[in-house]
């Protein structure tokens, strides 16, 4: 009797930590735009600082002996989380990446076996809750419908099974600079919106 396929996250845990933490990275990197666009919007933010410790990780991944604080970037990173009391959702999605961030920047401080399961988890929920918020759907049952089948979901699966198919692969600089790029998905964030001067 066949042996049955490991799942999803499963597969994300068995991977090696460097794999993990690529895997990581390139969500972050879809999940930037969503910031950015928040920074747009209510002139809150730094998605400078973002962008700079997030290439960081890069660099420290393409280059495993580059001496990097992480401690002081994640204390860098926490100042850049929008205001407790906004509660928008502008404002949660921009959360999303910095949280997801600061799991990765975790990972290259010490053990956090869970971190690629929460950065995995956090932007497939931050695609659920965008199509919660623009379908209007109330029955229960109906959203979760249109949420499994909804384009949005199928592209965040898709993604999600191309990243973890790269960084199963040997982890060269030559595959991380193509893993890199796969996030940052022309600019397009996991909700599918762009800043208007990336969008072609």
């Amino acid at each position: 009797m066949a042996s049955k396929p490991l799942g999803f996250y499963q597969q994300l845990q068995l991977l090696p930590l460097s794999a993990q933490q690529a895997f990581m990275a390139a969500l972050c990197e879809r999940l930037l735009p969503n910031y950015a666009l928040y920074e747009q919007t209510t002139g809150h933010g730094d998605g400078h600082t973002l962008r700079t410790v997030l290439n960081l990780v890069w660099e420290r991944l393409s280059v495993p002996g580059a001496s990097i604080d992480f401690s002081r970037q994640a204390e860098k990173l926490a100042e850049c989380e929008p205001p407790a009391e906004d509660e928008s959702f502008g404002a949660r999605r921009a959360l999303d990446a910095v949280v997801s961030i600061s799991a990765l920047l975790d990972t290259l401080q010490g053990d956090s076996p869970e971190a690629v399961l929460d950065v995995s988890r956090t932007s497939r929920a931050g695609v659920r809750a965008f199509i919660e918020l623009t379908e209007g759907e109330e029955d229960a049952q109906k959203l979760a419908l249109l949420i499994r089948d909804h384009p949005l979901m199928a592209d965040e699966n898709d993604f999600q099974d191309a990243v973890l198919e790269a960084v199963s692969e040997p982890l060269n600089k030559a595959a991380l600079k193509e893993i890199r790029q796969l996030g940052r998905n022309n600019g397009i964030s996991n909700l599918g919106l762009s800043l208007e001067e990336d969008a072609e």
